[in-house]
């Protein structure tokens, strides 16, 4: 499936969003698979994984070495100071792929696992460990022996340095930051309505409101070195996904954005794809058992929506082709950029960098709708968006994202 077929794609995973019901509409995982007992801060929000010169060409490193940033605690109100679970296990898991245009893996090549201490003061302390080619290598801090420390809320950002003992290094960073999404959901309800028939026909106005402005959230940014991914490959292109576990039970899964909240509808359904990971969907797509069994009524639901938009079998299992399994993928020789380039199956090869707009990118492909006012939420990170808000400028070097609210 070509670029084309990719924006079509896209765009049907925001158009079905529209047609789900209310308690579903949730943007970028900002909520997904809720239950009464999962606290916000073991709730992904969003994964970004991108080159760090990309977004700091000055930053004097390696051109492969990556940023990973995996989001927390969705709507963290202002001045308020959240913490991260002392029960959870919260990690990134990467495969090497070998050519681009493979199909995922799913293999735990590489996972950074971060497990946080209980609050001291206004601190946490982390343990870092890094399963790594059969390897479970712990982390320790700085060579002077010092902690490996979360920053709080009114603190310059604290850059961990750490070390493993077969010479691997990281850089972390976790505390409170701005929210980085970006999107007029107030106005997106009345699109919604309007497409449904159940209010007045309406675009996006211009400007639009900046739903995640004022938000903050949990955020763990890792500097990854491309040397740590590689191990004994000369691999340049990874598969990336984030979990959440508590208790040694998955209960957060994430990749890419809008896919899992886009495709599915009922509540339970995606609770059992938090539960799984790609490796499960991969085999369900292939009819392996037990995964294909269990997945065999989600994926009929994803298949439902799709074909309620109009798709034809042909189209869903395009679609299908192209985004699942739910993995990000990122191609360290080219700049990174969400959908700046994808593969023969249409899967977006570039990761995501902070700034992108994935729902602009989304809307500007709907081309079958002669509705220039259904485009763009007109909506951007620095605004000035309605009312002449917009987010914090980002910092100019890692850790990247804005202080908190």
């Amino acid at each position: 499936m070509k670029r084309n077929a990719l924006f079509v794609a896209i765009a049907v995973l925001l158009a079905l969003v529209a047609v789900v019901s209310p308690q579903f509409l949730r943007a970028s995982d900002h909520d997904d698979g809720e239950t009464d007992t999962k606290g916000r801060n073991v709730n992904l929000t969003d994964l970004y994984a991108f080159r760090e010169i990309d977004q700091n060409p000055g930053a004097g490193v390696p051109a492969g070495d990556l940023v990973f940033v995996m989001n927390t605690n969705p709507r963290s109100v202002a001045r308020q100071q959240y913490y991260f679970s002392n029960r959870a296990r919260y990690e990134f898991h990467v495969s090497r792929v070998a050519n681009n245009n493979d199909g995922p893996t799913a293999l735990k090549d590489v996972t950074i696992r971060f497990q946080f201490d209980a609050p001291s003061g206004a601190q946490q302390a982390i343990r870092v460990t890094l399963l790594k080619d059969g390897m479970t290598l712990i982390g320790k801090g700085t060579a002077a022996g010092s902690a490996i420390m979360t920053t709080p809320i009114n603190g310059a950002p604290i850059l961990n340095a750490v070390n493993f003992q077969n010479g691997d290094k990281l850089t972390v960073f976790a505390g409170l930051r701005e929210d980085p999404f970006f999107f007029d959901v107030e106005q997106y309800f009345r699109v919604r309505a309007g497409a449904l028939g159940i209010g007045p026909a309406v675009g996006f106005r211009s400007p639009g409101l900046d739903f995640a402005r004022g938000y903050n959230v949990n955020a763990i940014i890792v500097r990854v070195p491309l040397t740590l991914l590689q191990g004994l490959s000369t691999a340049t292109t990874f598969d990336v996904w984030e979990t959440i576990s508590v208790g040694g039970v998955q209960v957060e899964r994430l990749a890419q954005p809008a896919i899992n909240e886009g495709l599915i509808v009922t509540n339970a359904f995606l609770n059992a794809l938090n539960a799984i990971g790609p490796d499960c969907e991969r085999d369900a797509l292939m009819g392996i058992p037990p995964c294909s069994t269990a997945a065999a009524p989600i994926l009929a639901e994803a298949a439902a929506t799709l074909a309620a938009l109009g798709n034809t079998p042909a189209q869903i299992s395009a679609i299908v082709g192209a985004f699942l399994p739910d993995v990000m993928r990122v191609d360290t020789t080219q700049p990174s950029g969400y959908a700046a380039a994808v593969n023969t199956l249409g899967r977006p090869i570039r990761g995501r960098k902070l700034m992108d707009d994935v729902i602009d990118i989304t809307l500007s492909v709907v081309v079958a709708f002669p509705v220039p006012a259904l485009k763009t939420d007109n909506v951007s990170y620095a605004g000035p968006n309605l009312g002449g808000s917009g987010h914090q400028p980002l910092l100019p070097a890692f850790p990247f994202l804005a202080p908190p609210n």
